[in-house]
């Protein structure tokens, strides 16, 4: 099994790198050059690709050696792959070879096997990379190999450049992995990878748009410990927030930073129903609440400009004109998109990423203490935010902007929650349940707009006249519409309350 943590580096911070004190003080010999050239190899209906698996063959020097990578898994920048080597004649794949040393019952045994797979195979895409190499041994003895690449990937005369940095685990820990990153990271700017060179090169044979990522499906098992659950629950939420940091840095993409924003506020729910576990440091606290700030500074006013002002745009009627309001909220909107993707793609977010995933590492070495087993314990704590959602229905009563509050914040730990251990209990009857529980988020989830709109409407009520006229019919509508809310939110929050988990 391959382990690596791979990192982009941008090419004007190359030489710093080269120069950093860490390599220096570990590298057991001087840091050796290699040109390679790589082919990527697939049938034309990419069955290797399908089938979660890359076949190149690389020339270095006078060599030709062949490689299959295949399954494992990617978290936090931290790629685990089987992998599998052999010499070629020459630049073409012999699957004879790869057949001797991969087990002939996997997936990819038998796709080995397949009849005329091999001549099928076709260039997909080529890679011309110049690689520089340090063999690390750090104090505690591990070995890392840490590799440099420059160059590019092509295909069709169409070229993307290549710069990152592999850090691979030869001997030790994978926890020192990250301890490495951090290090150079301290003076060298560096962002995670989550993409080999494989996704990045099969992208320019099938481009795929660019999207939003919401959260993957997440199954556990009853037989799963509580510490595995709950990492497999925060590697799901790190892959949400990492799979929306393009778009958020480079398109200011108003549903990337929404994706971003649930998968970190998932991630806060985890941390918070697994507490008894082990406590995030502070400084990694204070880091993802800073995030969590950044972009809902942005979402807040997204909010206001694509819901909430054609909202009432389209209940008066024509009796206002909002267009100016609008435009005033947008500018607002695209400064704080701007801030957010600053923030996002800035070195505190990277070392806040490498930061938790360390951390998890740190967590799951650790004995699963909590006698109960996962089932007994997602039951207990599926109860007891029932109980609480029950109490914060019942402070609706004093008719306050903080009771909201406090229930929307119950309801909304409530769901995630219920997603997390969905797999755990009756499909039929948890769905049921989650769909009442995602109608009173939904109506509380309004209210918090019409409250949050109010609080940016006084911000642009400071404007021209015309813009202080349409910001003070908007918050008067706002406000009208609010006794209705309440009175609906009462009787919603009543009913859910009286609901009990699905066993």
């Amino acid at each position: 099994m391959e382990v690596e943590l791979k990192l982009l580096i941008n090419a004007n911070d190359v030489a710093a790198l080269r120069a950093h004190p860490l390599l220096k003080e570990f590298a057991r010999t001087a840091p050796r050059d290699q040109v390679m050239h790589d082919l990527y190899f697939d049938t034309p209906e990419l069955q290797l690709r399908t089938a979660g698996a890359g076949l190149r063959v690389r020339r270095v020097g006078d060599e030709w050696i062949q490689t299959l990578k295949a399954g494992g898994s990617v978290a936090g920048g931290l790629h685990s792959r089987h992998e599998w080597e052999t010499r070629v004649a020459g630049p073409v794949p012999d699957l004879a070879l790869l057949r001797a040393l991969v087990d002939r019952k996997s997936a990819w045994g038998q796709l080995l096997r397949t009849p005329g797979c091999e001549e099928q195979l076709l260039p997909i895409f080529s890679t011309q990379v110049t690689r520089t190499i340090w063999d690390l041994q750090l104090a505690g003895g591990d070995d890392i190999e840490c590799v440099l690449d420059i160059g590019f990937l092509e295909r069709d005369g169409q070229r993307i450049p290549v710069s990152e940095i592999e850090l691979e685990l030869k001997t030790g820990d994978p926890l020192h992995l990250f301890d490495v990153a951090l290090a150079l990271q301290q003076d060298v700017a560096l962002q995670i990878s989550n993409l080999s060179k494989a996704d990045r090169g099969y992208a320019l044979y099938v481009p795929q748009p660019v999207a939003a990522v919401k959260a993957q499906a997440l199954v556990l098992h009853r037989q799963m410990t509580i510490v595995q659950a709950f990492q497999v629950i925060a590697a799901n939420c790190l892959a949400q927030v990492q799979g929306n940091e393009a778009g958020v840095v480079h398109r200011l993409d108003t549903e990337s930073l929404h994706q971003m924003r649930v998968g970190l506020r998932r991630l806060r729910c985890a941390l918070d129903l697994f507490r008894g576990l082990q406590p995030l440091p502070a400084p990694l606290q204070a880091d993802l609440d800073w995030l969590m700030e950044q972009l809902g500074a942005a979402r807040d006013w997204d909010v206001l400009v694509g819901t909430t002002l054609p909202a009432v745009a389209a209940a008066a009627r024509g009796e206002v004109r909002l267009a100016g309001l609008g435009l005033a909220a947008l500018v607002h909107s695209r400064e704080k998109h701007a801030a957010a993707a600053a923030a996002v793609g800035s070195p505190r977010t990277t070392r806040l990423m490498l930061g938790l995933a360390r951390w998890l590492l740190v967590v799951g070495a650790q004995p699963d203490h909590l006698m109960k087993r996962l089932p007994g314990y997602s039951r207990g704590l599926l109860e007891h935010h029932q109980q609480r959602l029950r109490r914060r229905g019942k402070q609706l009563d004093e008719s306050s902007a903080q009771a909201r509050h406090r229930l929307r914040i119950a309801v909304k730990k409530m769901r995630y929650a219920i997603e997390f251990f969905s797999a755990l209990y009756p499909a039929k009857k948890m769905r049921r349940y989650a769909e009442g529980l995602a109608m009173l988020q939904d109506q509380l989830g309004s209210s918090n707009d019409a409250a949050v709109a109010d609080r940016l409407l006084r911000q642009l009520q400071d404007g021209p006249l015309e813009l202080a006229c349409s910001a003070g019919f908007v918050r008067g509508f706002l406000s009208a519409g609010a006794a209705i809310d309440d009175r609906l939110m009462r009787e919603q929050a009543r009913r859910f309350g009286a609901k009990k988990i699905p066993g």
